[in-house]
């Protein structure tokens, strides 16, 4: 039975400029129709909102990610959520990257608060929010700042000061994707003695400002926006802990970026195809009289198909090293071997989707003639797409880690960012 009912409802999220009238009755969990049925509202509105060159937000996505609870996807279902496994999910990532990667990429933050609540010890303040994220709330993030200091530093110049038995909080954030969709915000800031904390608040609450003002090239709907902390009161019970996790290695974000690139990839794959199909002619000097019987076209569908078959290999057999380091956490503690271990299967996955997914979004133009440059067919997003994730780390420290590891036997760095 399926848990979803096409009805003429309306859902207010309090999120949202439109309300849409799917309505799903309990949380969606892996390898469902009710899942498939998900993505594909959400790949439609996509497609929908390209067709019209709208610059509309995808709202109705986030309408139907809270109705039907995907954010509780890692949840355990006794829980009240989905109860997949962390490749399981990564899984449904590449899904939904292929139908939105905007809205796939602005749960990134969402999904690593859910991983570190689900390994935290049990206690009434992880209860809470495993309760929050099962009744479907979003959690976004407030990490990066614009500073002297060197990326993936944990001294932050957001400060937390006391205010009688509260805190205040002040300061500005960048690049917070995911945010601007979001219910409740993580924000990382440092106290007066310089102890990095993070904290958890509603981003509606007053001094609390949402900037929709990311620019870059690719990625444009994620809500990456800045995020501005005026004198924010911050409750006692909302500070989340120090920022210095016993867990040394950060790879469930790291891997989680090019499980979105795989999914850009897979849809790359189906235009690729597309273009083919539809072209009515071909150049006098071409293989074939048609462009779907012409071998060099195959070949090079072939090929761009074949290596978004090897991203999602890389990823999922990454993603399961992370499976076996959350299972083997104690009070919090992942084993530091099967971290590391997981650090460095995401470095090379990172190290080989960057490679290939940037070429695979260039060689779709290949098989697609001049007409296939036109802004409106608006191909090019694909690149844009996959250079903006990509940037996020680059590529040459993590070859270089990676090797330093091979040849003379030295670890990853830990308490990094990341790694």
């Amino acid at each position: 039975m399926t848990n979803y009912r096409n009805l003429n409802v309306s859902v207010d999220t309090g999120k949202s400029s439109e309300k849409s009238s799917y309505l799903f009755t309990e949380p969606v969990k892996f390898h469902t129709p009710a899942l498939n049925e998900l993505i594909s509202i959400i790949a439609q509105d996509a497609k929908d909102r390209r067709n019209a060159n709208s610059e509309e937000h995808p709202y109705l996505a986030w309408d139907v990610i809270r109705q039907s609870r995907l954010g509780a996807l890692r949840l355990p279902i006794e829980h009240g959520g989905g109860g997949a496994s962390i490749r399981e999910l990564f899984e449904v990532i590449i899904k939904l990257a292929e139908a939105d990667p905007d809205v796939a990429h602005s749960l990134r933050a969402h999904y690593s608060f859910v991983e570190n609540l689900l390994i935290a010890p049990r206690d009434e303040q992880r209860d809470y929010w495993l309760q929050k994220i099962a009744h479907g709330h979003i959690v976004g993030n407030a990490t990066t700042e614009l500073s002297s200091k060197n990326v993936g530093t944990k001294v932050f110049e957001t400060k937390l000061s006391r205010d009688g038995g509260d805190y205040r909080l002040n300061g500005t954030k960048y690049f917070s994707t995911g945010t601007l969709y979001a219910d409740f915000v993580l924000v990382t800031a440092s106290t007066i003695d310089k102890t990095a904390l993070s904290v958890v608040i509603p981003t509606n609450r007053e001094g609390v400002i949402l900037e929709d003002d990311w620019d870059g090239i690719g990625q444009k709907f994620t809500g990456s926006g800045t995020t501005r902390f005026n004198n924010v009161l911050v409750k006692q019970e909302e500070i989340a802990g120090t920022y210095d996790k016993k867990t040394p290695f950060n790879s469930y974000l790291q891997l989680y970026l090019h499980a979105v690139i795989t999914g850009i990839m897979q849809n790359v794959v189906t235009d690729a195809a597309a273009l083919v199909q539809n072209r009515k002619r071909t150049f006098s000097f071409a293989a074939a009289n048609t462009p779907s019987e012409d071998p060099q076209l195959q070949q090079i569908i072939g090929e761009i198909a074949s290596s978004a078959f090897g991203a999602s290999a890389i990823v999922l057999t990454a993603a399961e090293a992370l499976d076996q380091a959350v299972a083997s956490a104690v009070e919090g503690d992942i084993d530091y071997a099967l971290s590391h271990e997981a650090s460095v299967k995401a470095a090379q996955a990172k190290v080989m989707i960057d490679n290939i997914a940037l070429r695979a979004a260039t060689r779709l133009f290949e098989v697609g003639g001049a007409s296939a440059t036109r802004q409106s067919a608006n191909l090019d997003r694909h690149w844009r797409n996959i250079r903006t994730i990509a940037s996020h780390n680059p590529t040459v420290y993590k070859a270089r880690a990676i090797g330093d590891y091979v040849v003379n036997g030295n670890e990853l760095p830990i308490k990094q960012v990341y790694f």
